[in-house]
């Protein structure tokens, strides 16, 4: 027996060494790496001197002391390993330092129990049997556990495949060494097969190892850890409830067993064997204990605060497009482990369609819901979950609820989940069976119903998003053809002037000439006005550099067809603004139009030219009807509303305050019921205008007040 193990512990000796001398070639630099191979060199020397020890029938104390040193090495690179989660170097190196030091001081406690085992030449123990040195062992077995399973709950799910074969070599090591030492401490020695063994144990996990090692060959693993300083202890508790459970049959049948002790012994230590084999390796098993531990050792099932934070954080992580449909899938799954899902959400015409899906086929069949169907009726009434097992169990529970025919072709179908905004079913999500389901309680179906009506509310929300938009492209539209409109009832207003003389002055070659000449400009301002409708562009994208006189002169000669004719009075020449000429001209247009049509023939409409605190100021001033202050409080900018009646549409001194502000400038309106009215329009003017440009003196001319539309208002 001596030499089988020697031999198991020099195989795993020399097949450790190969490990360490395949990790020492490549690239060097990678600390993983490092860390592996000096585990995988320490680990080749301990297994060495144990073989040494056994084959000349040495004491083990050297194998003993050197363990400690090997568990430390291969925790080390597990630590190094979990250090990667922090980005920062410094905050990376203080975690491995800090988490580091606890093992070592553990190591070195467990060496000087072994030294001062062999002075004191007998265990060293306390009452109860309980030897020290077994149990040390044993909790570096549980502490490596616990290290491996960090390592692969926090490994992202696209690097579990580099990560799992190294938590399973490593893993299998602890796990053995957690048998050994249990079933010593049980027993109160080692096992001679358990430990002569243990060689040929640690040489089977290194091809796992290696099989990691050549997956990600430059062990760059992305590892991540929670921000919540909080551990998963599965393998803490599965390990302290296995100890108690075999420590207590094991004193049981000591105590009680008789002559059938030793039988029952290997009986109770067989069946402890298999059944920690068939947690480790049953899903289904593990998921029905946490289910029954979640029900009857805790008050809640969920830990709400981190659901509800995981699914809003779901929901709201990116923008709100069209995504957040597959988005609220997943938030919704992701809460009871669902693989997939699909969403229905209701599209008009008292029909729900398909509108997503996330990792579920989409059915290749017209899926659509009507809006009367039994489905949709007992979503909207009951407002509950419908499991589909359930269902095809006992259809009874569900008030005679019937399925249309195309449900039957959805694959893996479980959980129907209805989502309610207000009152009213807005749409559904069937999500798709988990790899191990549980039974579902009251908690499960009333956190669903929430997150539910939470997902409905976030959905309508990107529906009124989409709507709004649709709605403000319509308005840009609708108001772009309003303005085109008014400038068109301008132009008809000439053209019908232009026919209303053709009758009496069309032997007039100079009527005709300026006809012509009419008819011509009106045509070019009705091409750009489709222009203008067809690519709708802002006044700033043709802003070119205006005199503004030159554009007063030319207002005021397209009005004088109208009574009374305005006249000009440029105080200042050359001042030039930045705009569009059309739009200027239309809109300072606008004004005079409207002060002639408030003003009787014989009345009085002037255009004024002035700058003041480098703007330049058109004033348009007539002695018409007025307006009182209410009206010009509360009516005046108001689009759609005018004081014309049914011939006015009421946009145009709206559109006119609208392209000033565009300019960068400012709208004001001074005006008193039957003496008459004056606008006031200030435009930046342009910088290369400002320092040529010599105004008159600002007290004379700048400051056209309400003084001088007393003054005017006689004329």
């Amino acid at each position: 027996m001596d030499n089988i193990g020697a031999i198991s512990y020099a195989t795993g000796a020399g097949v450790f060494l190969i490990l360490a001398l395949v990790l020492m070639t490549g690239q060097r630099g990678r600390p993983h790496k490092v860390a592996l191979m000096l585990a995988s060199l320490i680990s080749a020397v301990w297994l060495g001197v144990s073989a040494y020890c056994i084959s000349h029938d040495l004491s083990l104390f050297p194998s003993y002391l050197l363990e400690p040193l090997r568990n430390l090495a291969l925790c080390a690179f597990l630590i190094r390993l979990l250090s990667a989660a922090y980005r920062q170097p410094a905050e990376a190196s203080h975690y491995f330092r800090r988490t580091l030091s606890v093992f070592a001081s553990f190591s070195l406690l467990m060496m000087a129990l072994v030294l001062y085992r062999v002075a004191a030449s007998h265990p060293v123990a306390v009452v109860g049997g309980m030897d020290f040195l077994l149990a040390g062992f044993l909790v570096m077995a549980i502490t490596g556990l616990v290290l491996v399973e960090q390592v692969f709950r926090n490994a992202r799910a696209e690097s579990r495949r580099s990560v799992k074969y190294l938590c399973m070599g490593l893993g299998a090591l602890f796990a053995y060494d957690f048998y050994l030492y249990s079933h010593a401490l049980l027993f109160q020695e080692v096992g001679q097969a358990i430990w002569n063994a243990r060689g040929f144990i640690n040489a089977l996990v290194v091809p796992v190892i290696g099989i990691a090692a050549v997956r990600d060959p430059h062990w760059s693993l992305d590892i991540f850890v929670s921000r919540r300083v909080v551990f998963h202890t599965t393998a803490l508790l599965g390990a302290g409830l296995y100890l108690l459970a075999i420590g207590a049959g094991g004193y049981v049948i000591r105590e009680y067993g008789g002559t059938w002790g030793a039988i029952a012994q290997v009986i109770f230590l067989f069946g402890a064997v298999l059944v920690l084999t068939i947690l480790l390796f049953s899903a289904q098993l593990r998921a029905s204990l946490r289910v029954l531990i979640n029900k009857h050792f805790f008050h809640y099932k969920f830990e709400y605060r981190e659901e509800w934070l995981r699914f809003i954080h779901t929901l709201t992580t990116e923008e709100p497009n069209e995504q957040l449909r597959e988005r609220t899938i997943k938030a919704i799954a992701n809460i009871l482990e669902c693989p997939g899902g699909l969403l229905w959400l209701y599209r008009g015409g008292h029909r729900y369609e398909l509108v997503a899906n996330w990792q579920m086929p989409m059915p290749e069949l017209d899926c659509c819901l009507h809006a009367d169907s039994s489905l949709v009726r007992y979503l909207s009434d009951e407002e509950w979950i419908i499991n589909c097992e359930e269902y095809d169990l006992a259809p009874h529970v569900y008030k005679n609820l019937a399925f249309p025919d195309w449900f039957s072709r959805i694959d893996n179908a479980w959980l129907i989940a209805p989502l309610v905004f207000h009152d009213r079913l807005l749409g559904m999500v069937v999500l798709a069976r988990p790899t191990v389901t549980h039974s579902m309680n009251w908690e499960d179906y009333d956190l669903l119903r929430i997150v539910g009506r939470q997902s409905a509310a976030h959905l309508a929300q990107l529906d009124a998003a989409q709507a709004l938009s649709q709605a403000k492209q319509f308005e840009a539209c609708n108001r772009l053809s309003a303005y085109v409109m008014h400038d068109l009832k301008n132009l008809i207003a000439q053209l019908s002037l232009v026919v209303s003389n053709a009758a009496r002055h069309r032997n007039n070659p100079q009527f005709m000439e300026d006809a012509i000449q009419t008819v011509e400009n009106s045509v070019n301002k009705m091409n750009r006005l489709l222009a203008h409708l067809r690519s709708g562009p802002d006044a700033g994208q043709q802003r070119v550099s205006v005199d503004i006189c030159e554009v007063l002169d030319d207002v005021a000669t397209t009005m004088s067809a109208g009574f009374p004719q305005p006249r000009i009075d440029c105080q200042v020449t050359g001042l030039c603004a930045r705009a569009d000429r059309d739009r200027l001209a239309a809109v300072i247009g606008h004004v005079v139009r409207n002060a002639q049509d408030a003003t009787p023939d014989q009345g009085m409409v002037i255009i004024r030219l002035f700058k003041q605190n480098e703007q330049a100021v058109i004033e348009v001033q007539d002695n018409g009807e007025g307006m009182d202050e209410a009206f010009i409080r509360d009516g005046l900018f108001k689009p759609f509303v005018s004081t014309k009646g049914k011939s006015g549409m009421g946009i145009g001194v709206y559109e006119m305050r609208e392209f000033i502000r565009g300019l960068g400038g400012e709208v004001e309106a001074i005006s008193r019921v039957n003496e008459g009215t004056t606008f006031r329009m200030r435009i930046p003017i342009s910088e290369e205008t400002k320092s040529s440009v010599k105004s008159s003196d600002n007290s004379k001319n700048g400051k056209i007040d309400e003084h001088r539309l007393k003054e005017t208002a006689g004329c």
